[in-house]
């Protein structure tokens, strides 16, 4: 195939491309110009590049933001502040990397007539797709275990949340209310229908975060506040991996961008919501350590330590709020997987996929109960489950995707401006696979596992009230 034919070729891929997007359009009814229309499509059906900014920024910083003084309290100022911004950027690398193979997969389906009417593309079909079946199932199995693990974190912040406001019900019994609430998720059909919520959920988190900020830095330094971390290897490497858990959002990056009228827009979307969700996590984070210092060292969740005022209330219930939007965040995508297993997917019904999707809520709802760690979990599961899901699997999937020249020829996206070649995206990937695997891996999971266990011997399964300070009378 000559130059010419190749550049004919890519270019008949990206208009056909383009042409499905606008179909899908009509198909889904943007175009309306009734009321009901126009109101629908502003509420309800997002698909716009500012939605999908608005839902990655919005999915980032949930309960993590009240967990990120604790992981400074074990890091440090300064390593807390370098590995927020250090795994920000490594995680909107990758994002970028699974927006690329995203497009790669649904041009070359495109090319073969396939129509994806009534069907949102998931990251396992997309390594399904380009890779084969063994890639497939590690995608599957990580996405869907980290996917799982990040819904039951949302139920057990809840949980933990509410008691700053009632503690007359302990936050077991908090955490089986909010199950129930959180299972009406069950009828949000897709993530095109969370425009309103991504918007108001980055709102409640922009407050919440600057309440935490300017709250601690107006209560001062507590009396002989010590300042003592990196003390010990486990707290360091447990605080690491909880922030590389905090740029994790990935295992939802291909829903999202399915959800837009035109995916191709996203490669930088998730860069400048990280950008944003930096402008609430540093300030906060490092206002709290500087005024709580080692005390935050058994406080995982940071509102503990904030005097009780309307102001704190305030914070709380919108995070309770941003909780059940994240909590449908995470669930979703498990909703899809159940929904193509028993083969409802593609069924028009709400009530009928809704119904359908119940049985994915009970292990979630079991899973808070038995293992109430706030701050461990997260840890854990950012060394055990986002170093595959969010770094590792991406890394790796884009260099076996383009590892042939044909392939790098006839790329739907090339390399981006910066970067230039091939090569240098080879070796930052590699850089990527590499540390992944000895830091966040190796020594993270050491560390996350060992910090878990001790939280079970500490507490014991399905605790009643973890870390809960004394009960007024």
């Amino acid at each position: 195939m000559g130059a010419n034919d190749r550049k004919e070729a890519e270019q008949a891929m990206v208009g056909n491309y383009t042409a499905m997007e606008l179909d899908q359009q009509e198909q889904d009814g943007l175009t309306d110009p009734t009321i009901k229309g126009q109101l629908k499509q502003l509420f309800w059906h997002g698909g716009s590049v500012y939605d999908a900014w608005f839902s990655c920024a919005s999915n980032q910083v949930a309960q993590v933001l009240l967990t990120l003084p604790y992981s400074f309290s074990q890091l440090g100022m300064t390593s807390g502040v370098v590995l927020q911004v250090f795994y920000g950027l490594l995680g909107s690398w990758t994002a970028y990397l699974i927006s690329c193979l995203y497009v790669e997969y649904r041009s070359r389906k495109e090319k073969e007539n396939v129509n994806f009417k009534n069907h949102v593309i998931q990251w396992f079909e997309v390594l399904d797709g380009l890779l084969g079946p063994y890639w497939k199932a590690a995608g599957l199995a990580f996405n869907c275990i980290f996917l799982l693990f990040g819904s039951v974190i949302q139920l057990i912040a809840c949980g933990s949340n509410i008691y700053y406001i009632n503690d007359h019900l302990d936050k077991r019994t908090w955490t089986y209310i909010f199950g129930a609430c959180c299972s009406v998720t069950v009828f949000i059909p897709s993530f095109h229908n969370y425009r309103i919520w991504s918007f108001l959920g980055l709102g409640m988190t922009t407050y919440t975060a600057w309440y935490m900020t300017i709250a601690a830095a107006l209560h001062g330094q507590v009396p002989h506040v010590q300042h003592s971390a990196p003390s010990k290897l486990v707290l360091y490497f447990t605080g690491a991996t909880n922030i590389l858990y905090t740029f994790g959002g990935h295992a939802v990056t291909v829903e999202i961008m399915h959800a837009m009228w035109k995916p191709r827009k996203f490669k930088y979307i998730y860069l400048f919501a990280t950008l944003y969700v930096f402008t609430l996590t540093l300030p906060s984070a490092s206002t709290m350590y500087w005024a709580f210092g080692d005390q935050l060292l058994d406080h995982g969740n940071a509102f503990s330590l904030l005097p009780k005022s309307r102001a704190r209330d305030a914070g709380v219930v919108l995070m309770l709020i941003h909780q059940f939007i994240t909590f449908g965040f995470a669930c979703t995508p498990l909703y899809f997987v159940w929904e193509k297993l028993i083969g409802v997917h593609t069924a028009k019904s709400i009530l009928l996929r809704a119904v359908v999707r119940i049985p994915v809520i009970l292990p979630i709802w079991f899973l808070a109960i038995i293992f109430p760690f706030f701050g461990p979990i997260n840890s854990a599961v950012g060394a055990l489950l986002v170093t595959f899901t969010v770094y590792i699997i991406p890394a790796l999937a884009h260099m076996a995707t383009y590892r042939t020249t044909f392939a790098r020829e006839n790329a739907v996206e090339k390399p981006p401006v910066w970067m230039r070649s091939w090569t240098a995206m080879y070796l930052l990937n590699t850089f990527v696979v590499v540390w992944t695997l000895v830091v966040g891996l190796g020594f993270g999971g050491w560390a996350s596992i060992v910090n878990f266990i001790r939280q079970i011997d500490q507490f014991g399964l399905f605790a009643k009230c973890y870390q809960c300070p004394p009960r007024r009378h």
